[in-house]
């Protein structure tokens, strides 16, 4: 019980925060799926002289690894790369640093050492270590506009498989 009051601020707020925004999800530039994301995550993320671009409509992220491309909306024609955004994209090849949660500004290094170095074997303990998940505005600083835990919880994954 006690876990779930650590990530209730964050992972219940906005559960379900993501919408469609139309026919198709796929990106315009690779072609693989992207995650719908809310206008207000992609107008705080974005680079501050861009935001006016951001039209009243919902985006995509597009997923894949090696795209150079972030948001975008296929409606609009709207595309952002990665050089456009305030922050790296944690899947994204090049992401430096590459956190695990924006929120508190944890990378996954901090969270995969927790395990390795520290012995966390659960999300409490790796929170209580790391810090993270303590500073929720998700929909305003993870790319996704939802809750790192996934994120976290991956990152856990890798450092019990490397203890």
């Amino acid at each position: 019980m006690e876990e779930k009051s650590l990530n209730k601020s964050c992972c219940e707020e906005h559960s379900n925060s993501n919408s469609s925004v139309g026919k198709s999800n796929l990106c315009p530039v690779c072609g693989e799926g992207g995650n719908a994301v809310k206008k207000v995550t992609v107008k705080h993320l974005i680079l501050n002289e861009l935001v006016e671009q951001v039209e009243d409509s919902d985006y995509f992220l597009c997923m894949s690894k090696e795209c150079d491309i972030t948001y975008y909306n296929t409606e609009s024609n709207i595309k952002f790369n990665k050089q456009q955004v305030k922050v790296p994209i944690w899947f994204k090849n090049d992401a430096n640093p590459k956190y695990a949660c924006y929120c508190s500004e944890v990378t996954e290094e901090e969270v995969i050492n927790a395990v390795v170095k520290h012995g966390a074997i659960s999300m409490k303990e790796v929170l209580e270590i790391t810090g993270a998940m303590s500073n929720s505005q998700c929909q305003k600083k993870n790319p996704l506009g939802k809750c790192c835990h996934q994120i976290i919880q991956d990152a856990i994954d890798k450092g019990l498989i490397m203890k």
